[in-house]
């Protein structure tokens, strides 16, 4: 089990097991327990679907609406970007724990490359956009521009 906490300092759990899995498939038609099928393969939409990774993890905390008192569009607007971010890397710790508790090692492996590769992505997109020099993009476009004209 995976506890984060929402804007509202309440504390969820993410726990995947065989019921959790089921009623997401059954809510959702994603089956959980073989994250390398699909095309492109699940992991891969979930790391970049990120309304799609909201729906699953909203999924996943249904049996605690009734706790905390809400429904399923009140917890959307509880997830803001820190809290998204905190269920994300929760929902990501509980698929690898889950897969290595069974043994299956090469999906845990698999979820824990796709989350690096996430990481990894988003890192090398910020330094990306870090070196942009915006004087040479101006300069660039005002000569594009001026030699067209």
């Amino acid at each position: 089990m995976q506890i984060f906490k929402d804007n509202a300092n309440r504390d969820w759990t993410i726990s995947l097991n065989i019921g959790t899995a089921m009623m997401v498939k059954d809510r959702l038609g994603i089956d959980l327990l073989q994250p390398e099928t699909g095309d492109p393969p699940l992991l891969t939409r979930l790391g970049t679907d990120e309304m799609l990774l909201a729906q699953v993890i909203a999924a996943l905390l249904e049996s605690q609406f009734e706790f905390h008192k809400v429904d399923a569009h009140q917890i959307y607007q509880c997830f803001d970007g820190q809290t998204f971010a905190r269920a994300h890397e929760a929902f990501y710790k509980e698929l690898i724990d889950f897969f290595q508790s069974r043994g299956r090692h090469d999906r845990s492996k698999a979820v824990e490359k796709q989350r690096n590769m996430i990481l990894a992505g988003v890192k090398a997109a910020e330094t990306k956009i870090e070196n942009i020099n915006i004087g040479e993009v101006i300069e660039t476009a005002m000569n594009g521009a001026i030699s067209g004209a």
